[in-house]
């Protein structure tokens, strides 16, 4: 008997039958659990902030608040969660745009059913999650614009200096804390630090710019 708790997804998207499409998918899978549905983005802040779920599935384009919007709204809650955004859209602006404003991952609605559920698994454990076809879309706009030559890694501390290096390495906070022997509560203030120093605005952002710039 399989008594691993599962991890808890929030879906927000204005299209029903997809929404139902989706929960058919992750129902088939016992270790993931959708337990609220938002058709629009203020419902979704607020399911957000009541459920706090593992995981929030987002889309893009949405009457009302957008999936931009949204997403920048729940970045300035304390929801503990990954914040996936989930969209038919693979443009160079809507992908790089989500990720630089908060976004944990990047995956289009035209994927496979069993590669969703294994993105799904690696974001509920902290990692972070875009569609294969979007790593070109990812690497044409990083060559377009180089890493920014005020950030300086020096400026980091030398446990944010580690902390980064091991985002880069897709590493959630919980298993940062564990390799570094501090509390998952002290990473994620560090992490808050780290990004606010170097500038970056995501976790995504952090690890694309280490990995390009080789800096450590």
């Amino acid at each position: 008997m399989n008594d691993i708790t599962p991890s808890t997804i929030l879906l927000i998207d204005d299209h029903p039958m997809l929404r139902n499409g989706v929960k058919q998918l992750i129902a088939l899978d016992a270790s993931l659990q959708v337990i609220g549905e938002a058709s629009n983005g203020e419902q979704g802040v607020e399911l957000a902030k009541q459920l706090d779920p593992d995981l929030i599935l987002l889309d893009l384009n949405m009457p009302g608040m957008n999936g931009l919007d949204t997403l920048d709204n729940m970045r300035q809650t304390s929801l503990s969660g990954r914040v996936v955004v989930f969209s038919v859209s693979n443009h160079e602006d809507d992908v790089v745009t989500a990720l630089k404003r908060g976004a944990d991952g990047y995956l289009l609605k035209d994927m496979e059913p069993e590669d969703l559920l294994a993105a799904l698994h690696n974001a509920a454990a902290g990692k972070m999650v875009l569609s294969e076809a979007l790593t070109p879309v990812l690497a044409a706009s990083l060559r377009e614009s180089r890493p920014s030559g005020d950030r300086d890694i020096q400026s980091l501390t030398p446990r944010e200096r580690d902390i980064i290096k091991l985002i880069a390495e897709g590493l959630p906070n919980k298993m940062i804390a564990r390799r570094l022997n501090i509390t998952e509560s002290t990473v994620k203030v560090h992490v808050k630090h780290l990004l606010k120093k170097m500038k970056l605005k995501s976790r995504v952002e952090a690890a694309v710019w280490v990995l390009q710039s080789n800096v450590i």
